[in-house]
């Protein structure tokens, strides 16, 4: 005798470069009656009435007024990962669809790839790299040199979770850490990964020897980095964003890495992504690109699905949900 349907969960595809992930298939099959969109818009009449969720993976499925107009049973939409900025949560809220990211899942794995970053752009590890595997190298010379991470200072430009987790992995590293937030954190939390508090961004920028951008998409951070903040920058310093590519002025920071206003940029999320392959960022030696890693690990993956799944069982049971987004 079978079991009561499940509810259905709509997904862009399973597999292939925008899907989910094949390994997840097993445990969101315990919990959902998979759609993909290919069959959705294939057999709307069939589909539409199913549909009581949707997971956003990747940015995929796009959530537009269409699609929500054609699920009139939707109850939910979780998100995989913390920005939400790719989604019109008024529109949603509109339709009394409510929405969930994945906060607690990335946080250790972004923070990982932030120091990562910043430990290869000080140690020049990809230019090593290509210096060793070189056919044409046949010394290493030994005034081939990087800089030092223990005791420089590092400003963290947002301290929320991710941020935090960056505080304590650059304690490690002996780092003077400096931070800025639109809220200051407790004494102790500041004390317990000895950082400062910097009310004024311009204190940070012009004291660091690495920033790095850990802020959220919004209105108030869109180019946060520009011009006036470059320039404030040591010539020395170097810029790492983990957070979205819009967060800085791209045609600002080309000019400023090309002028020499800054040493150089580290960038896991650029504008769009990935950059057109002619775009002059691709081409500067001072810069490093990396493909949106910050939470593409296994175990980090499949957490984002743990998460999306608690939350999507919250909404549909009536519960509250471990992780709403309400719209601003």
């Amino acid at each position: 005798m079978e079991g009561p349907e499940l509810p259905g969960l709509l997904v862009n595809e399973v597999g292939g470069i925008l899907g989910i992930l094949e390994a997840h298939l097993p445990f969101l099959k315990k919990h959902f009656h998979l759609i993909t969109m290919k069959e959705f818009l294939e057999s709307k009449e069939r589909f539409s009435a199913k549909v009581k969720a949707i997971y956003v993976w990747w940015h995929k499925p796009v959530i537009d007024r269409e699609l929500l107009d054609s699920l009139p049973d939707l109850k939910v939409i979780a998100n995989s990962g913390v920005g939400m900025d790719h989604l019109d949560l008024k529109l949603i809220s509109g339709y009394g669809v409510r929405m969930a990211n994945a906060p607690h899942a990335v946080c250790s794995s972004t923070a990982d790839i932030g120091m990562a970053l910043l430990l290869t752009a000080a140690r020049r590890l990809i230019e090593g790299c290509q210096i060793a595997v070189s056919p044409d190298t046949k010394h290493f010379s030994s005034n081939w040199l990087g800089e030092d991470v223990t005791g420089a200072t590092l400003g963290i430009i947002g301290m929320g979770s991710i941020g935090y987790k960056i505080a304590q992995r650059a304690k490690a590293f002996e780092m003077k850490i400096l931070y800025h937030n639109r809220n200051r954190r407790k004494e102790d939390e500041e004390r317990l990964v000895g950082a400062c508090y910097c009310p004024k961004i311009e204190d940070l920028l012009q004291e660091s020897d690495f920033v790095m951008v850990v802020v959220s998409l919004t209105p108030q951070t869109y180019r946060l980095i520009g011009k006036k903040e470059l320039e404030l920058m040591k010539p020395t310093a170097t810029l790492i964003n983990i957070s979205r590519g819009p967060v800085i002025d791209q045609d600002m920071l080309v000019e400023a890495l090309q002028s020499g206003i800054i040493k150089g940029a580290v960038m896991d999320v650029t504008y769009p992504e990935p950059l057109p392959r002619d775009h002059p960022l691709l081409k500067l030696k001072n810069v490093i690109i990396t493909p949106h890693l910050g939470a593409r690990t296994t175990k980090t993956a499949f957490m984002i699905t743990e998460e999306a799944v608690a939350n999507i069982l919250a909404a549909l049971n009536g519960l509250p949900m471990p992780n709403e987004v309400l719209p601003g």
